[in-house]
């Protein structure tokens, strides 16, 4: 398994940068959407509802990749590709921690109230990243 370099994961925790998620539609064809990243005790994740297409897609197949770029440095950049994990434990915590991290708000504004929460979890089989010193 490979694992974030510490100034990759600091990247990634610290900064509101929207991240770039890709995972695989059932025909196999990709399906590519924005997402918010968190990163805590060292696990690389998002947040999304249950039936969503990112749900379902890796719910079905768990390969996905997540590209995050600086704004500021389009040469500062971290890929991560590995295999999801879904779980709804924790993930309505999650969504709230995200919607401050993006927001600036305590809870995430667009919570309808039959929709079900859920942080997926990536464990990375490749990490790229550029604009990095070594650790």
């Amino acid at each position: 398994m490979t694992k974030l370099g510490a100034k990759e994961r600091q990247f990634l925790a610290e900064n509101p940068f929207p991240g770039v998620v890709t995972d695989l539609r059932e025909d196999g064809s990709p399906h590519t959407t924005v997402v918010w990243v968190d990163v805590s005790n060292g696990d690389l994740s998002f947040n999304t509802a249950r039936g969503r297409c990112k749900e379902r897609n890796l719910s079905r197949d768990p390969r996905v990749s997540l590209l995050v770029v600086d704004p500021g440095d389009p040469y500062k950049w971290v890929s991560v590709s590995g295999r999801a994990s879904l779980t709804e434990e924790g993930a309505d915590e999650q969504i709230d921690k995200l919607a401050k991290k993006y927001l600036g708000k305590d809870s995430y504004p667009w919570r309808s109230p039959e929709e079900q929460r859920v942080s997926v979890v990536i464990t990375p089989e490749r990490v790229d990243s550029t604009g990095f010193d070594s650790d």
